[in-house]
Formats: structure tokens, C-alpha cells, sequence
């Protein structure tokens, strides 16, 4: 596989100490392409580091990145951006809330031509369980309306879990400055500029162990801003590169 093909994996953590080596574990059992772990952490004292130090003797495609952008999930997920020169790039949290048996068929729709792949929580064979009733309803309800009426071609946009080339990250200026509606963002800007955006069924668990950061009411203007730039907008012409 070129070096195009392969696939880089960011993980931001915030003391997932509980978690990290079962993620590990999953990643290297359900993921049959060639990968690198990106583990992207705050500040040292954070326990997911001597949680993964014997899984970081014994595999030398895990890597240590310390977030140079202040903390939180989205600036870890930019320094894992920043340390991706090329490839593909798939994000995922230390949880295990997404599915990763399907990562092998978002990865092969990349090289298939998509320049996004979503898992999608709100397609056909995909599903949600767990979790807060109102983030459950307003996330269904962004993803299905912008599907619908806005044209974005997922049914989940607001989910995390997307696998992006690092070619169409280059074209993208982020703006975001809360948490995890930068997915949201990447792929409504993406959409806007014409590039393909595709998505799989996925299922999506709430946490079992460890302490949610999710922020739905400081983080909610955050994604209406994103929401109704979708509308307001028509997607430029994409040109054959």
C-alpha cells in the first residue's frame, strides 16, 4: 500500500487510564490495514500514559504526542492533524463507544475516491445506545434535517468518528474553538467546497468506564453556527485533480 493508503489513527485522551489498553487491544484485533497510533495527551501527570508504557515497549506503531495547543479534545485532535504529514487519518475516542469492525470498509471507500467517510449512527444498519436523552435527540434531529434538507451527504454529522484525507484537511481552515463539533465543521466545509464525502453504519456505546468530557450545553451554539452555514451556502463545482 502507498504511502496515500495509510492509515493514521488519533486518539486525544484525558486520563483514560481505565480504557486505553482495551482500546489498544481492540484497534489491533478489528483493524487489518496498516496503521500508526497517534495517543494525543494534555499534560504528563494524565494516567493514560503509565497505562499504555508497556504497550508502547512492545508495539513501535503507538506515538506519544503531547497537545501544543492548549487543553482539550479539539486542540488534541489539531496536533494530531499537525502530525500527520500525509495519508489518512481516522478519529477515534479512547472509550471504545465506536464500533471498530468497521473501519477496514471506511477505509476502503477512501481509496475508492471519498475524501470523508462517517460512521453514521442514523443510516440504515446503524445504531445508537446509550447515553443522554437530549444530546441522543438533538444529534439525530442535526444529522437527519441536514441530510434531508441541506443536501450534506451523511446522515451523521455531528459524530465524531469520521476517517478524513489528509488532502482535503490541507484545503480546510479551522475554526472551531469548543470541543467536538470540529467534525461537524470539517464536514460541512468539505461539503461546501465539492469534496465527496461518503459514510458506513456504525454503532455507537456510551462509555462503560471513565468520566464523559462532552459539553452539550456550552458546545450547543457551537454547533448551530455550523448547522446553519450548511444552509446558507452552495457547493462549489469539484474539478477533476
Amino acid at each position: 500500500m502507498s504511502t496515500d493508503g495509510f492509515l493514521n489513527i488519533i486518539i486525544p485522551v484525558y486520563n483514560e487510564g481505565d480504557n486505553i489498553v482495551s482500546t489498544i487491544s481492540e484497534i489491533k484485533n478489528k483493524i487489518s490495514v496498516p496503521y500508526r497510533i497517534l495517543v494525543v495527551y494534555d499534560f504528563d501527570e494524565d494516567n493514560t500514559l503509565p497505562a499504555l508504557a508497556n504497550s508502547i515497549h512492545k508495539n513501535d506503531d503507538i506515538q506519544l504526542v503531547k497537545n501544543i495547543y492548549g487543553r482539550g479534545a479539539l486542540n488534541a485532535i489539531k496536533t494530531g492533524f499537525n502530525n500527520v504529514p500525509e495519508g489518512i487519518i481516522l478519529v477515534v475516542m479512547a472509550d471504545l463507544s465506536d464500533d471498530l469492525a468497521v473501519v477496514n470498509e471506511m477505509h476502503r471507500k477512501i481509496l475508492d475516491g471519498y475524501d470523508i467517510v462517517c460512521g453514521s449512527r442514523y443510516m440504515k444498519g446503524g445504531r445508537q445506545i446509550g447515553g443522554p436523552l437530549l444530546k441522543k435527540l438533538l444529534s439525530r434531529t442535526a444529522g437527519l434535517s441536514l441530510y434531508h434538507l441541506a443536501g450534506i451527504p451523511t446522515h451523521d454529522v455531528t459524530n465524531s468518528f469520521k476517517m478524513y484525507t489528509k488532502k482535503v484537511l490541507n484545503e480546510i481552515t479551522i475554526e472551531s474553538n469548543g470541543g467536538f463539533e470540529l467534525g461537524m465543521e470539517i464536514v460541512i466545509k468539505s461539503h461546501l467546497k465539492g469534496f465527496r464525502i461518503g459514510e458506513v453504519p456504525s454503532t455507537w456505546r456510551d462509555r462503560s468506564a471513565g468520566e464523559s468530557r462532552f459539553k452539550l450545553f456550552q458546545w450547543l451554539p457551537k454547533y448551530f453556527h455550523w448547522y446553519c452555514l450548511a444552509f446558507k451556502s452552495k457547493p462549489e463545482p469539484k474539478t477533476a485533480s
